[in-house]
């Protein structure tokens, strides 16, 4: 029971990119494009995300326990530090470079694009690279 909840969210989320049509690059290079043709299908997929998940995370900063009875684990710092400004950073060259982020790559993996696939690996590997430095200690 403990991982239904996530598979199911997972599978929505998967969903819902499908059918509004982040999984394909194009349309979120497009939607990167400003100064060009800009497509802001992308900007309505967002808002149209964040109103229910700001909703939800207002309702469940007063709780202790999530609906299956998990403890609730919202981040506590609220810092903007270096590696956070850094992550942020190689997330939107990225996602600019490809029009590729995690999700919608994951989402596609089933179409076995080797861009799609080298994203991944690179994905991986930064994962594991991260994994394997040594911790760092955590001001709050």
């Amino acid at each position: 029971m403990k991982h239904l909840s996530p598979l199911i969210a997972g599978l929505l989320f998967g969903a819902g990119l499908v059918v509004s049509g982040m999984t394909d690059p194009n349309r979120v290079l497009a939607f990167l494009d400003v100064a060009g043709a800009w497509d802001p299908s992308l900007a309505l997929v967002m808002l149209g995300a964040l109103l229910p998940a700001g909703a939800a995370y207002q309702w469940m900063r007063g709780r202790n326990r999530t609906l299956t009875g998990l403890p609730v684990q919202l981040p506590v710092r609220t810092q903007i530090d270096l590696p956070l400004a850094a992550g942020a950073v190689l997330f939107g060259t990225g996602w600019g470079l490809l029009g590729l982020c995690p999700g919608p790559a994951v989402a596609m993996l089933s179409t076995g694009q080797p861009t799609v696939l080298m994203f991944l690996a690179a994905m991986l590997l930064g994962m594991g690279l991260y994994q394997a430095r040594p911790p760092r200690r955590i001001s709050r």
